[in-house]
């Protein structure tokens, strides 16, 4: 549980210091039912996937959870809607928004491996 919350801590901070540091004409609003749901599942991530105990599903919960907890300050914090101050081609986006896409490959990707060495346990009952 402490691998996870540091690793959102430091998504969080991050992504809130790229967004001071890096100004941007960019921003995106969040409606509220966004930054809610934003809230929610940083939380249900940092509370459900630490019972696992794997440490990599852990480390890719923590930094999809930061990314969301960060859109949530962001969104928060700023008036305009969350800077992106990352453009690649046609789209604008942020270190949350990496971390999200990141934190999920790793913690899909962790989860599947878990999965697959404990294949035996998938048959008990629950």
């Amino acid at each position: 549980m402490r691998l996870a919350l540091a690793a959102a801590a430091a998504v969080v901070v991050a992504t809130l210091v790229d967004d001071l540091l890096a100004p941007s004409r960019l921003s995106h609003a969040r409606s509220p039912i966004a930054l809610v749901g934003a809230g929610a599942l940083a939380a249900g991530l940092l509370f459900l996937v630490p019972r696992a105990r794997s440490l990599a599903m852990s480390l890719g919960a923590g930094i999809a959870a930061g990314g969301a907890a960060a859109t949530l300050v962001a969104g928060l914090a700023w008036r305009n809607g969350v800077p992106n101050p990352l453009v690649r081609g046609g789209i604008a986006f942020n270190v949350a928004d990496v971390a999200i896409a990141g934190g999920d490959g790793m913690l899909i990707a962790a989860a599947m491996w878990h999965a697959w060495r404990q294949r035996a346990r998938l048959y008990e009952p629950v």
